[in-house]
Parts: structure tokens; C-alpha cells; sequence
């Protein structure tokens, strides 16, 4: 009997101990690494339950998530993979691959070779845009999307004035696009950043972590401006979105994303439009307790 009491008071000591700390539910994260369609992809996983995929944005990788990994491993299997061609890994070729339908493609089988049934994905920027693409494509693998400003309704677009705008827009990036073509990596990081939150100086006011993530995948940018034109998609194509959608967007975000998270809501019906207070393009790490708040109540709710 003495010794059922120890344990009975070990077990509670230890769940007492844990009240408040979600990695006492989350577990330990595990770094790991898959083969997908000829190339080596790593993520890390933490916590257990129904899988939510994580995808980053342009010149990032999977680091950008820590803010929401461990919120959402409280509950869920909190997945976050790092796409070919970004962060510190070899590329297995000299990056005549990238585009939005090969990392559409990766997706897809990440989340097959995963063998956990559909999935939640989350995506960021481009991300998001790669994220929506593919499940259109296989909404089978796929429980919900949730995005935050993705550019995948640019050919839905039938307004002239906000077609102006969005060109005016583009026009911001040629100094990015130059520097990049000069091989000036950390310059065209460092504008490409500062366009996309409309935030002159912010990418030197950032810590030097945050600069360090998307300079390891500055080596993109340059492919990215000079990857071939994905296939169109219409506003009848995201109509035909079977799984439920949410998009995210920052409440000072640049016209560019504002306009076209707002197209892309339009065409698809049921989907949500969330606004992340004080947030710009990056709100995942700008505002993270709001946007957890927003994620969270999505999974939960679907």
C-alpha cells in the first residue's frame, strides 16, 4: 500500500509541477529529416494528436515558427518543415526547380510520407500561397488551411484601380530584384524584408536571430524572381476550395497582401478574414499571442 502512495504523490507532484507549462504536455521537439521527391527535407515535430503542417514564406525556413510551435504542440502535432532550396541545406541542383509547383508537389508528399491521414496546414507569405495551391490540387490531404496574407488570388483580381495599385506595388521590389542580380545577397535580403512589411529600416531593427534565419535563405531571393509563372488560378478556381479556409492579415500590412487576402476571401465562401492587431506581413512573430489566438480557435473549431 506504502508503495502505491509514493507513486500516487509522484504523479501528482509531477502534473502540479506541470499546470501552466505547456511543454509538459507538448513533449520534447525531435529534429528529423524526409526523402521527398528526390531531396532531403528537414522539420521538427513536438506534441501528439491531429498533425498541423507548418510552411514557411520566401528567403525563411521552419525557425520562423517558434513562436507557434510550442501553442499549438499544447494540443496538437505541431509539424514544421523547412522547403527545398531555403535554409542551410546543399540544394541537390543549381536551383532550376524552384517554383510554386514543385514546392506544391513537396507538400503533398510530405504529408503522404507522413502516413497520418489529412492535415492542417498553416502557411506564411509564400507559403501560404504554396499551401492553398496544393490543396486545391489535393484537398484529400487536408483538413484546413490557415494563411496568413498569401498571393495566390493575384490572377483573380478583375478591379482596375486595385490591379493599379498591386502593379505600383510590385515596383517597390526592382531595388531588391537589383541587388540580387548583383549576387548582393544580404542587401536584397535586407529590401526584400522592408518591402514586405512596408517598413523602411525594419529588418535592422529585428534581433540578429531573426536577421540570421532569412539571410541563410537570402540565396533564394534571386530564383524567386526568376521562377517560371505557376499556373493561373481564378477566383472560380478558389471557389472550388473543398477544406475550410482562414486568412490572416496584419492590421498595418502593405495594400499589396491587404488587397489580395481580400480577394482570395471573397472567391471562396465560408472563409474567414482575421485581422492580427499591430501586425504587419510577419504577424506570426509581430503579434504571435494574437495569431496563436486566432490559430488555435481555428483548429479547435474545425
Amino acid at each position: 500500500m506504502k508503495k502505491y502512495s509514493q507513486k500516487f504523490v509522484l504523479i501528482t507532484a509531477l502534473v502540479v509541477g506541470c499546470m501552466g507549462i505547456p511543454v509538459c504536455l507538448a513533449g520534447t521537439p525531435v529534429d528529423k529529416k524526409m526523402n521527398v521527391n528526390g531531396v532531403s527535407l528537414s522539420y521538427i515535430e513536438q506534441g501528439k494528436g491531429i498533425p498541423v503542417v507548418f510552411v514557411h514564406g520566401a528567403f525563411s525556413d521552419l525557425r520562423v515558427w517558434e513562436p507557434q510551435r510550442e501553442a499549438v504542440a499544447d494540443q496538437f502535432r505541431s509539424i514544421a518543415y523547412t522547403q527545398r532550396y531555403f535554409g542551410t541545406n546543399k540544394w541537390s541542383d543549381s536551383g532550376e526547380q524552384y517554383s510554386q509547383v514543385t514546392h506544391a508537389a513537396d507538400l503533398a508528399e510530405f504529408i503522404r510520407q507522413l502516413n497520418v491521414g489529412p492535415v492542417y496546414i498553416v502557411g506564411r507569405s509564400y507559403g501560404g500561397t504554396v499551401a492553398v495551391r496544393m490543396a486545391l490540387q489535393h484537398p484529400e490531404l487536408v483538413r484546413g488551411v490557415f494563411v496568413q496574407e498569401p498571393s495566390i488570388a493575384a490572377a483573380a483580381l478583375v478591379d482596375p484601380a486595385s490591379k493599379a495599385i498591386l502593379k505600383k506595388e510590385r515596383g517597390g521590389l526592382s531595388s531588391a530584384r537589383n541587388a540580387a542580380k548583383t549576387g548582393n545577397i544580404p542587401e536584397a535580403t535586407r529590401l526584400f524584408a522592408d518591402w514586405t512589411n512596408d517598413q523602411p529600416g525594419g529588418f535592422d531593427a529585428i534581433s540578429a536571430e531573426k536577421r540570421a534565419i532569412h539571410l541563410d535563405s537570402g540565396r533564394t531571393i534571386a530564383l524567386h524572381f526568376t521562377a517560371a509563372r505557376p499556373p493561373r488560378i481564378i477566383c472560380a478556381d478558389l471557389g472550388q476550395l473543398k477544406p475550410p479556409l482562414a486568412i490572416t492579415t496584419g492590421e498595418l500590412t502593405r495594400p499589396f497582401f491587404r488587397i489580395l487576402a481580400q480577394t482570395a476571401h471573397d472567391c471562396v465562401p465560408g472563409s474567414q478574414l482575421i485581422q492580427i492587431k499591430g501586425a504587419r506581413h510577419a504577424a506570426t512573430s509581430q503579434n504571435p499571442k494574437d495569431y496563436n489566438d486566432a490559430l488555435i480557435s481555428f483548429l479547435t473549431s474545425h
